[in-house]
């Protein structure tokens, strides 16, 4: 495990040296700027119509108030899609990039196992994507509470079930990483993650149209890449009263919002499909011929 912390801190290193922190920050912040301002402005338009209508204000938690818990929704949905591309692009050639450019030669010399590289940089990946991305959603929402004092009913469960999507396409990605090349790896992840994604569709158009045949499908779609269902479940966390029961009215229509509680099932296989993918990542890169 001593050997796997190094390399996890080597990789930390490594990320810092190629400026990948620097420029994350830089764009994450633009990023950040430019959506809080729009929600800025959406907030002094809807205090004018408030006015104009000759209202005192607006209830934080009502339905006067949905185009801010919207927009809440939204840009914690980007910071999903935006931590999913963090963990794919900066993983894909965790193990293949070194051996293409030859470097892993000169690495797996040292007293180090192969299966240690791996959980470290297992270890070290992880722990950027999962401190970068817990850090832009705080910085999201309470960006918006200062400016429009709301806060989704339950924050922390969510961003919880966010990394634990991230931390599941991460160690995909490593284990992508020690079976293809590096281009292959990061084609074949954002297709599973499309796949996840064309689950939560096909399993929000089967429970509108009651289509039992298009709900499994769905829900099988959502079991080989469980990181849409994950988000589901944190959306729902996000919702007010007033959304969950506009989602109850539309039978679950929404694709991009979840109408019922994450099953702990679900977010039990998520960790141990992790936890399996970083496994297999182990044992096949220790008897992979160099």
């Amino acid at each position: 495990m001593h050997n796997a912390l190094l390399i996890a801190e080597l990789s930390l290193r490594e990320a810092v040296r190629k400026r990948l922190v620097v420029v994350l920050l830089l764009l994450t912040a633009a990023f950040l700027g430019f959506y809080l301002y729009g929600v800025f402005r959406l907030e002094g338009t809807l205090d004018q119509r408030a006015r104009e209508a000759g209202l005192d204000g607006r209830s934080v938690n009502g339905a006067a108030n949905l185009s801010v818990m919207y927009a809440a929704m939204f840009g914690m949905y980007l910071v999903y899609f935006l931590g999913v591309l963090m963990a794919v692009l900066s993983t894909v050639g965790a193990v293949s990039g070194d051996v293409e450019s030859g470097v892993m030669q000169s690495v797996i010399a040292r007293p180090i196992s192969r299966a240690q590289l791996v959980l470290g940089r297992w270890l070290g990946f992880t722990a950027v994507n999962v401190v970068y991305v817990a850090l832009v959603g705080a910085a999201l929402l309470g960006g918006i509470f200062l400016i429009t004092g709301f806060v989704p009913p339950a924050p922390l469960p969510a961003l919880a079930l966010i990394l634990l999507a991230i931390t599941l396409v991460t160690a995909l990605t490593v284990l992508g990483s020690t079976l293809f090349t590096t281009l292959a790896n990061g084609i074949g992840v954002f297709v599973l993650y499309g796949a996840g994604f064309a689950g939560g569709i096909l399993g929000s158009i089967g429970t509108f149209a009651a289509s039992p045949t298009l709900t499994t499908l769905g829900k099988v779609a959502n079991t080989l890449m469980p990181t849409n269902a994950l988000w589901l479940g944190a959306s729902y966390h996000l919702q007010p009263d007033v959304l969950r029961q506009m989602g109850e009215m539309t039978r679950g229509a929404n694709p991009f919002f979840g109408g019922a509680p994450l099953a702990s099932g679900m977010i039990v296989w998520a960790a141990v499909y992790a936890l399996l993918a970083v496994l297999v990542a182990m044992w096949q890169f220790s008897r992979r011929d160099l």
